[in-house]
């Protein structure tokens, strides 16, 4: 199985600035073919520089993003009144339906017609009352046409598959451990402190991501060395390891800024 080729960029800026080109070139691709392009979304500070990127390249040259859905990773999960699992709060602005409709879609409908404007308010989530809905919904539409993903830094988690997650796991329920709560807690400080970190997530499986047609692990700054210098020592899935998965992914690649790679490699 061929490993995941690594394009090492100078700053997270410029990990920004080449996603950005590659996906808008990609939906406008889908837009010219007449066809809709699912395009799946990590939350948290890794994605920021690509949808500000995104955003600058917009005003300066707006797009039809109409198309485009926004097929997003997981969700957290809070105990209702009777004590079932439900998503949290939309308000809530650690919540991944925030992040969607607040940093990704406003950001990037800001300088286009409304009739161009992508639907943050219309994001894909898991269903925590039927998790497997989300596995049929995406098969019914095709697939994900590209899946960009971040590693949690500590632990190596992809979306909330913590280590350990088998390579056929598919959309759950998931309970968070510790090492990634501290994570969610440093990439959303307005959690105030860890108890108030949920303990549990809807989110998909390793083989949800694996299965999308090309799939992007996206890396920036020192924090990231441990997780990048596990990926590139990987030639396959490792389950303690969950952000190898991106060499099982069809067509799946590693990008980082020089931090993240740690070692000095110039850009590729």
């Amino acid at each position: 199985m061929p490993t995941a080729p690594l394009t090492v960029l100078p700053t997270a800026d410029a990990v920004g600035e080449h996603l950005a080109a590659r996906v808008l070139a990609e939906v406008a691709a889908a837009r010219t073919a007449g066809r809709p392009f699912h395009l799946g979304w990590p939350t948290g500070r890794t994605p920021r520089p690509i949808v500000a990127a995104m955003a600058r390249r917009l005003a300066a040259a707006p797009q039809d993003l109409s198309h485009v859905a926004l097929v997003m990773m997981d969700e957290y999960l809070v105990p209702d009144a009777d004590g079932a699992l439900v998503h949290a709060s939309p308000r809530a602005p650690w919540s991944c339906h925030h992040f969607a409709r607040v940093e990704i879609a406003e950001r990037l409908n800001a300088a286009l017609p409304p009739a161009w404007h992508v639907d943050g308010a219309g994001a894909w989530f898991p269903d925590p009352r039927d998790p497997a809905a989300y596995e049929r919904r995406i098969a019914d539409a095709g697939g994900i046409d590209l899946f960009l993903l971040a590693s949690g830094a500590s632990d190596g988690h992809v979306a909330f598959n913590p280590p350990g997650t088998p390579v056929d796991s598919r959309t759950r329920i998931i309970p968070l451990p510790e090492s990634m709560r501290r994570d969610n807690l440093a990439t959303f400080p307005t959690f105030g402190t860890l108890d108030a970190v949920p303990h549990h997530g809807v989110s998909v499986g390793v083989a949800t991501i694996a299965e999308s047609r090309r799939a992007i692990m996206v890396a920036w700054g020192a924090g990231k060395q441990a997780t990048v210098a596990r990926m590139r020592r990987a030639t396959d899935y490792e389950p303690d390891w969950p952000a190898t998965l991106v060499h099982r992914c069809a067509a799946g690649e590693i990008v980082c800024d020089a931090a993240a790679a740690g070692d000095g490699r110039p850009a590729a």
